[in-house]
């Protein structure tokens, strides 16, 4: 089997250095994403608790207040993820792969 070339291992080495950064955003992404949903079911729980279901109120002000924690927690899921297509975008750029515009 040939030696590879300084050039070939200095790009492997980009590429592996890639990866590990991709593992790494992967996994604080699916992190915030964990502690994002955890959080909209505490604050759920503390509604819960202080804000009783009401049958004659429609809508009630609790379920205005759920379903604004969830429409924020959406919010915060969609900016996590735009954020990792820029990262993916940025590092396919940095080790030379063409972006596919997705």
């Amino acid at each position: 089997m040939p030696a590879a070339t300084p050039e070939a291992e200095a790009q492997r080495s980009a590429l592996d250095r890639t990866a590990e950064l991709s593992d790494g955003v992967l996994k604080s992404v699916e992190s915030g994403q964990r502690a994002a949903i955890k959080a909209v079911r505490t604050f759920v729980d503390t509604v819960d608790g202080q804000l009783p279901l009401l049958a004659d109120e429609h809508p009630s002000k609790r379920q205005e207040i759920i379903d604004a924690a969830m429409e924020l927690a959406d919010q915060l899921v969609h900016t996590e993820y735009a954020f990792l297509r820029e990262v993916a975008q940025s590092a396919g750029k940095a080790v030379g792969r063409p972006s596919d515009g997705k």
